[in-house]
């Protein structure tokens, strides 16, 4: 059993995660915003979940964009295991339309919350020499569309700061792994928020259109059996991970519609591998079994 922390479990991912993995034998502190207000019927359905199937969830109040959240929810979470960063939102909409402050408050909660996090709990990981941060990112970290260029800025941000963190936390003992979901059928696009200046979107038709279209394909995926959109998919991939020995996880680890992206890391993936090469820190590239 492990004790694992999970952000963002009001809905999609998280929720899921925490169900599965409490299910599983573990001990999950599910972690959400306005616990008892906004998101109250979530908290209730994953307590009574635990009690319904006698597995071991605790849901705290918890912003990653709070330092005085996290500080207060942290006195109720002892050392964990490993840390699923998973709370986070899209901004959608020409790049001009976002205001300095808006462009702000994605980084905010897709970049420094994650940051946020790992501090709170690395002090316990450093401790025990042994811990598993997994840093939810997304294709959008790996390739780009118009549209959600102040979205892309963030889950790029993700990936080197993952991926320094990484090198930076192996030799403590503590692995660090990116997981990049492609389009899933979870409340990621019905909470997509869009730029407030309408009247500089306005001039940029062609990104609304293309972003119509894109999002009446993702649609028609989503309703497709077939196709890999089901959240479940990424829940196992953070249950193989947190079972994967040391030494054996992937950085990067795509799931579900890649538009590519896996023949993008593969093919970055030596050059990478060369880099760490050249500055000798090729034993830093996770945790050694």
């Amino acid at each position: 059993m492990k004790k694992i922390l999970i952000t963002g479990c009001s809905s999609g991912f998280g929720f899921e995660a925490a169900k599965y993995l409490a299910e599983k034998g573990h001990h999950v502190y599910a972690t959400m915003r306005n616990a008892a207000g906004s998101n109250a019927s979530a908290a209730v359905a994953l307590q009574h979940f635990a009690t319904t199937h006698k597995a071991k969830i605790d849901v705290i109040d918890l912003d990653v964009t709070s330092d005085e959240s996290v500080s207060v929810a942290m006195t109720r979470i002892p050392t964990v295991d490993v840390l699923i960063n998973n709370a986070g939102r899209g901004f959608g909409g020409p790049v001009e339309a976002f205001s300095a402050a808006e462009c702000l408050a994605q980084l905010d909660l897709n970049i420094v919350g994650t940051i946020r996090m790992a501090k709170a709990v690395l002090p316990g990981m450093r401790a025990q020499k042994s811990g598993l941060i997994i840093q939810l990112s997304s294709i959008a970290g790996r390739l780009a569309v118009p549209g959600f260029g102040i979205y892309h800025a963030s889950k790029w941000g993700v990936e080197g700061l993952s991926e320094a963190m990484r090198y930076e936390l192996a030799p403590l003992g503590i692995d660090v792994a990116v997981v990049e979901p492609g389009p899933f059928s979870t409340n990621f696009f019905p909470s997509l928020i869009t730029a407030k200046d309408d009247e500089i979107a306005k001039a940029y038709e062609h990104v609304g259109a293309f972003s119509a279209e894109f999002g009446t394909k993702t649609q028609a995926a989503f309703a497709d059996e077939q196709a890999p959109t089901d959240p479940m998919i990424v829940v196992q991939l953070f249950e193989a991970l947190i079972n994967a020995p040391a030494g054996s996880r992937p950085l990067r680890n795509v799931a579900g519609l890649d538009f590519g992206t896996r023949h993008i890391n593969d093919a970055v993936e030596p050059l990478r591998k060369g880099v760490l090469e050249a500055f000798h820190l090729s034993d830093w590239d996770g945790v050694k079994a």
